[in-house]
């Protein structure tokens, strides 16, 4: 299996319909059509955008954002960059409200969400102010909810309110603290989703922490408060840890349901959907036994009964136009035969981009990667082209061409987390020479560190040594290790992944030359993919890819 399929066909679906990265995400109805967005941090392109007809079967239509407007993240600023958005449809539009936690608080809109998103709009200029969700209230005023990132602004645990023009484009009041989770045993409240219903507001929000968390609901009768709380799923007996930050959908046809993400560490933050049901206008996420207000992730369920259920597999969309170039790429993870003429949508940038890096040759079924001067380290190196980790093991081959390369350039695979490793082929004055690198990244003051270790593998000096084409690969196995809570009540399955990158001159026999546990990115998980350099520092060549495969 080279993608996970959540649909089990019968009308059911199992948890996580979603074994990919998607950080916080967020998702509205319009019509008969869910949107989903979610974190992208310092990858471009960023915020992307996934469409489904029945929540569960999900395809990636499109980024609303390209680069990131700011010329600081032309290297990868790991772990900053855009955090959790929220996505909203008002005034015939989409918006996209997102943080940059080190810059402010920005949205992007657009008519067509898989097209063309606008400029991004500034709305708060400062650092610390995160998640925020906007809100328009029956009476057409505008507000934004934000929680607060301790590491920017000193505190954290708190949400705001703050009042809005009609067109989001400024505030227009003071803001008012409506919650401190310091105060009531919610520390670490944060990912604020604001919504109304039955003449309450309600504020949806994880507390407690991102791997050992629950899920909070605030409601007060009056927009700015007083809110009263209540605590609407948590882990309980289940494998589900966190469980965090989502997105609360009504259907259609009126049936309540949440998306939410789980943390298991290397492999990211993958997504969940939840059943939903209301008592004493009090939301219950998951399944809870009668007299229970606190629900729990469930594993296997039915899928939402909406009148326009798809089959297993991906959903047609509905009502989206975009470019031809979105319509035939739309998979949010998987392997790829480079037979098209633009780059797929699950591939995704170490920072800010140029189109200039990449040719898409389809009728050799081939990619060509511009090299580009080495960093100090591969870890910081802009132009590592990289996907989600789609599978909880998987093996990923490809196949690189060295016809095109020059002296000093080096094409390869890589892994990349905050410990990461890579295997590549370097074009020397002579020949050719196999190096494999590693490293780990530490972070002052949210700045990565990092430092390369490498080892030569094999030279291929003579004419009759020299390659045309090398094989490369990466092998991620996986382990579970148990953990308990502080109080020793419930545990947490650990999962643990291996790294191996291995070799091939004839596609048959495999020679494994680095090893090593993997770890997740900054907020962000594991990533493999292709890169092309020169450790000379000079501009390059190519390095031509003749596919990237999973099994």
């Amino acid at each position: 299996m080279e993608k996970w399929i959540s649909d089990n066909g019968d009308g059911t679906y199992t948890n996580p319909i979603l074994y990919l990265d998607y950080s916080d995400p967020d998702a509205v109805r319009v019509g008969n059509d869910f949107y989903m967005t979610a974190s992208s941090f310092c990858n471009t392109p960023g915020l992307p955008v996934l469409h489904s007809r029945d929540l569960v079967n999900w395809e990636l239509i499109g980024y609303a954002l390209e680069n990131i407007p700011c010329d600081g993240y032309n290297r990868p600023r790991h772990g900053c960059g855009v955090w959790a958005p929220a996505i909203r449809y008002y005034h015939d539009e989409f918006y996209i409200f997102y943080p940059m936690p080190d810059e402010g608080i920005f949205y992007v809109k657009a008519k067509d969400p898989a097209g063309k998103w606008s400029d991004p709009v500034c709305v708060y200029e400062g650092a610390g102010w995160i998640d925020p969700c906007p809100f328009i209230d029956d009476d057409g005023k505008c507000y934004m909810v934000n929680a607060f990132a301790k590491s920017r602004i000193g505190f954290k645990s708190r949400l705001q309110i703050v009042p809005m023009s009609e067109d989001f484009n400024k505030i227009t009041g003071d803001p008012v603290m409506v919650f401190d989770g310091e105060a009531n045993n919610n520390h670490t409240i944060e990912g604020p989703k604001l919504y109304k219903n039955n003449g309450w507001y309600y504020i949806f929000a994880p507390a407690g922490g991102v791997k050992q968390g629950w899920q909070t609901v605030l409601r007060s009768r009056n927009i700015y408060g007083p809110y009263e709380y209540r605590r609407v799923m948590e882990q309980k007996d289940t494998d589900v840890n966190g469980p965090h930050q989502g997105a609360w959908i009504r259907t259609g046809e009126g049936k309540d349901w949440f998306i939410h993400f789980q943390d298991i560490y290397a492999a990211g933050r993958i997504v969940h959907l939840q059943p939903m049901r209301w008592e004493d206008d009090w939301p219950i996420i998951g399944q809870a036994q009668p007299g229970e207000t606190c629900g729990k992730p469930v594993s296997r369920h039915a899928k939402p009964a909406v009148s326009h259920a798809v089959a297993a597999g991906s959903p047609e969309p509905s009502g989206i136009s975009g470019s031809d170039e979105t319509k035939a790429l739309s998979c949010p993870g998987s392997s790829d035969e480079f037979d098209s003429p633009w780059l797929s949508l699950q591939w995704q940038w170490n920072a800010n981009h140029r189109r200039e890096w990449t040719e898409c040759l389809p009728e050799r079924s081939v990619i060509k990667l511009r090299s580009v001067p080495a960093e100090d380290s591969i870890s910081d190196q802009p132009n590592l082209l990289l996907q989600k980790w789609p599978l909880p093991e998987f093996t990923v081959f490809t196949c690189i061409s060295l016809e095109e390369m020059k002296t000093g350039d080096e094409a390869g695979i890589i892994n990349m987390a905050e410990r990461y490793g890579a295997l590549g082929i370097l074009k020397t004055e002579n020949g050719f020479m196999l190096r494999a690198v590693s490293g780990e990244q530490i972070f002052e003051k949210e700045k990565a560190i990092a430092k390369d270790v490498t080892k030569e593998i094999r030279s291929f000096a003579t004419d009759s040594e020299k390659p045309e084409k090398i094989l490369l690969s990466i092998n991620v196995t996986r382990a579970i290790s148990i953990e308990y809570n502080n109080d020793g009540d419930y545990s947490f399955p650990i999962p643990r992944e291996n790294v191996t990158f291995s070799y091939s001159l004839d596609g048959d026999s495999y020679e494994e030359v680095l090893s090593f546990e993997s770890r997740p990115g900054r907020w962000v998980g594991a990533k493999c993919g292709i890169y092309v350099r020169n450790v000379l520092g000079n501009e390059g060549g190519y390095g031509c890819f003749d596919y990237f495969r999973f099994e």
